[in-house]
């Protein structure tokens, strides 16, 4: 079992009490005096919670969603061997095999008798094999150990090969019929007269189909009402409504108390994304800099903030893939080749989804702050928790949270991930309640510790403070953005019910949203 679901196990004592302490587990055990009280009931707590994890939150994950899956029944499988070797004698034989040699036929052991079973079948001539070619790979991605590795050696009786007769069966589909699949279930619920915003949303969660994006983030956002009838008569009023605010206050850019806002948009525009073509054309970045000047006027408690026009970037790159052909590279569209009505629309459709997200976060920009210190100071206790060595190391080399994340909370991590990355993380963020406020929390804790191993390698402030600033996320894909939120959500579900877990001495209290879900 992988470091974090250990943590997860120490963690979930808080949650639930001990049942069934009193259970024999299997006829062939005695009963157990020889073991201490407090350590037996410590780590059935552990497991029981776990279990209690996996079976409310099995929803969370798309089906389809081969390796939160596969991560998830390898650890439960070698938890509950693990956890039986435990409950064993130190004078009997190991999990697996009684003192004559034979494989035990009931009770949690019966693992180790389809372990041994299936070495026996596999070991046969000519026997069909339906193991994924790309098991160990997955395996090694989503908890660092693989089938082979010597670290499981004498934890582990043996190995259940996943396809084998007798094994768990995974279910494994290809990306393709994943696709499909996916795309199939979007249709269905987009063509409804009345949108299913809560199907919707857990459907979104673990990803949406790149050609339903678009309508779908208009729908989660709350742009567009459920009702599909109402749809076009939405998207033409508040696409008027935004060209009067165009025509109302675009003219007083240059007036003497507006100009330092609109000449530091003008500077940071064309810094954004620097590596993508797209947002070098001067034309898109006439669109960022009426956008973002608008929306500066017309939010006059916070105004512009150095960081938001990043924000923009993702609402502009699902929005312009409407108009652009599907086997087009949006990130090298030539804007100029799109009519100018659709450019507007696309204006005004990226300004009132970019508006409705900075709604919900919007004392992060307010006058110092606040809702930034506040998060800093959680990920900092969150930190301390679930990885305290790490906690510890960023302490003793005077590395502060500040220094770090501020950045990651003023800019949702548009910095730190490719902006691929960023859209599929969008997608869960609207799809949570509360997600780029109280969610983003979460991911940020996991996002920091999933680096925990190489920042513990650095040994001073000036190597932990670069690594921190780059770190190697260029070549992440959606395998890697789904792992972070998968430990994301497992973080929410120990966490924010529990919010005293939270209070340390000094420590700030937990958003106000993070614990209702």
């Amino acid at each position: 079992m992988s470091e974090k679901f250990k943590d997860s196990s120490k963690m979930a004592v808080f949650q639930r009490p001990a049942q069934n302490s009193g259970a024999v587990f299997g006829a062939q055990h005695p009963p157990r005096q020889d073991k201490p009280q407090s350590r037996k009931k410590e780590k059935s707590r552990g497991r029981d919670s776990f279990q209690d994890f996996q079976e409310k939150t099995n929803d969370a994950w798309d089906d389809g969603d081969d390796d939160v899956l596969m991560m998830s029944s390898h650890n439960h499988l070698h938890g509950s061997v693990s956890f039986n070797s435990r409950l064993a004698k130190p004078d009997q034989a190991p999990v697996g095999r009684t003192s004559s040699g034979a494989a035990p036929k009931s009770g949690l052991n019966s693992f180790a008798a389809r372990d041994t079973a299936l070495a026996q079948s596999a070991s046969a001539p000519n026997t069909p094999s339906h193991h994924h070619p790309h098991h160990h790979q997955r395996l090694r991605g989503a908890s660092g150990v693989t089938s082979g590795s010597s670290s499981t050696a004498g934890r582990f009786p043996a190995r259940v090969v996943p396809g084998a007769t007798g094994a768990p069966q995974i279910p494994s589909l290809s990306a393709a019929d994943r696709d499909t699949s996916k795309r199939e279930k979007f249709a269905v619920l987009l063509q409804a007269q009345q949108v299913d915003l809560d199907e919707l949303r857990k459907l979104s969660w673990s990803g949406i189909v790149s050609k339903c994006r678009p309508v779908v983030w208009k729908l989660l956002s709350g742009y567009l009402p459920p009702f599909a009838e109402r749809h076009e008569s939405t998207l033409e009023r508040k696409r008027t409504e935004y060209c009067n605010y165009v025509e109302q206050y675009y003219s007083t850019r240059h007036q003497e108390i507006h100009q330092e806002t609109y000449r530091q948009i003008q500077t940071d525009v064309p810094r954004m994304s620097p590596l993508i073509p797209l947002f070098q054309q001067e034309l898109v970045q006439e669109i960022f800099e009426r956008l973002l000047y608008i929306w500066s006027i017309r939010h006059p408690a916070s105004g512009y903030v150095q960081g938001i026009n990043d924000l923009v970037t993702p609402f502009f790159i699902v929005f312009l893939s409407e108009y652009v052909p599907d086997d087009a590279n949006v990130e090298s569209v030539d804007v100029s080749s799109i009519k100018s009505t659709s450019l507007q629309h696309l204006e005004a459709d990226c300004f009132w989804c970019f508006s409705r997200l900075l709604d919900g976060i919007q004392d992060n920009y307010t006058f110092a702050q606040p809702g930034i210190q506040t998060r800093i100071n959680l990920l900092k206790e969150l930190v301390s928790r679930i990885d305290n060595g790490l906690h510890r190391h960023l302490e003793r080399h005077k590395v502060e949270y500040l220094q770090f994340s501020f950045r990651w909370m003023n800019n949702l991590l548009m910095r730190e991930l490719p902006l691929r990355c960023v859209i599929r993380l969008w997608d869960t963020y609207l799809s949570e309640p509360d997600g780029f406020a109280s969610f983003h929390l979460y991911v940020c804790a996991a996002f920091l510790t999933r680096f925990s191993q190489e920042l513990q390698y650095e040994r001073d402030f000036h190597g932990l403070m670069l690594m921190l600033q780059n770190l190697p996320t260029l070549h992440w894909t959606d395998v890697e953005i789904g792992l972070v939120l998968a430990e994301a959500y497992r973080l929410k579900y120990t966490f924010a019910d529990a919010p005293k877990h939270f209070r340390h001495e000094g420590a700030a209290p937990l958003p106000p949203n993070a614990a209702a879900d």
